[in-house]
């Protein structure tokens, strides 16, 4: 399935639309200074270069801070039950291809109660777009740690510091055969729109890793990433089909920095290029199907530090659409056999009775 064909079934507006059409009349409730606040913005500004009708958009959200977001977005939505919005956007994507599904959803929403459904929905490839806000804390419950915390993490539940390994969200997606992994920061809102336009794009499900700030419970948890005098050197920036450089720029311009692979072991790491030479670093493809590179990307970072953080799109490979190869199943089997009985099958004979 095409993207354009994925596209044609969801209808197009009447008119142009503006961020104003997505801004629904509801009081935007969040702490002053939450990273809500930017992604909500970014996503209300986006979605009218979709041209699709409002009434056709769907949000759809478990329970968390992040969760709230239907009630901002002038499109129908639903708020729906701890971890079980991928479970509840699948039926409406799978049943109403008509519809654009976006599940909003937070790192303890998705990767605590809710990590069997998310992992499942994107082994599936439904037609979904998932946004993952991951501030690594648990925010509307008050601080404590949370599936993506760092391992000493002091918080409200482990005042001695978590003793728990932390979730990497795009390689557990990587892992379950994602078809579109990426991953963005709230802060950089032209980042974060690019990254959204090429999950949009893409037929399947999409998981977008978002690092949101959360001031309240675990304030300046990604500022090595966003503060212009460590980001140079900590974030690496993912093109499709350009070398993965970056730093302060070396003589060609590029970055000083790159990611290598190891001809022995196939593992990666960073150089710094004037050493290894512009021939050793590595040409992201992100539409190659084998996973191998994409998740060796995604550890890339250390866990405690984040230096060295890929963002971009870390995967974006064709494979076959839940919602569209059941749909044709569906077909066949009404050419095959007509149209099914319901009330035949529910009253049929293959029933017994309990004493």
């Amino acid at each position: 399935m095409s993207t354009s064909e994925a596209l044609s079934l969801v209808p197009k507006a009447a008119g142009k639309q503006t961020m104003k059409d997505f801004k629904s009349d509801q009081e935007v409730r969040w702490c002053p200074g939450c990273g809500d606040y930017a992604v909500l913005a970014a996503v209300q500004s986006f979605m009218p270069e979709l041209g699709l009708a409002r009434e056709n958009v769907v949000f759809v959200s478990g329970i968390g801070c992040s969760s709230r977001f239907p009630y901002y977005m002038n499109t129908y939505g639903m708020h729906s039950i701890h971890g079980r919005a991928p479970a509840i956007a699948t039926g409406l994507a799978t049943s109403r291809r008509d519809l654009s599904v976006w599940v909003v959803t937070g790192d303890g929403d998705a990767l605590s109660i809710g990590g069997n459904h998310l992992i499942h929905a994107l082994r599936r490839n439904v037609n979904l777009k998932i946004l993952l806000f991951n501030n690594r804390i648990y925010g509307l419950t008050k601080g404590q740690y949370s599936p993506t915390s760092e391992t000493g993490k002091i918080t409200k539940s482990t005042p001695m510091g978590s003793l728990e390994a932390p979730f990497n969200p795009v390689s557990l997606a990587i892992g379950a055969e994602a078809s579109f992994v990426a991953r963005t920061i709230d802060s950089d809102r032209k980042h974060l729109q690019s990254v959204l336009r090429a999950a949009a794009d893409h037929p399947g499900t999409a998981l977008v890793e978002i690092y949101q700030n959360c001031n309240i419970f675990n304030d300046g948890a990604f500022e090595a990433l966003k503060d212009s005098a460590t980001a140079q050197e900590a974030v690496i920036r993912l093109e499709h089909g350009e070398p993965i450089r970056f730093g302060a720029p070396a003589e060609d311009g590029l970055g000083s920095k790159g990611v290598v692979r190891d001809p022995a072991t196939g593992e990666l790491s960073v150089a710094d290029v004037a050493e290894v030479g512009t021939d050793r670093v590595l040409v992201h493809d992100a539409h190659t199907p084998n996973p191998a590179a994409a998740f060796a990307l995604s550890r890339l970072a250390d866990p405690d530090t984040l230096h060295h953080t890929p963002i971009g799109v870390l995967r974006n490979v064709a494979r076959p659409v839940y919602d569209t190869d059941m749909a044709d199943q569906l077909d066949r089997a009404v050419s095959l056999h007509g149209e099914g009985d319901l009330a035949g099958l529910l009253s049929g004979t293959d029933t017994w009775t309990v004493p």
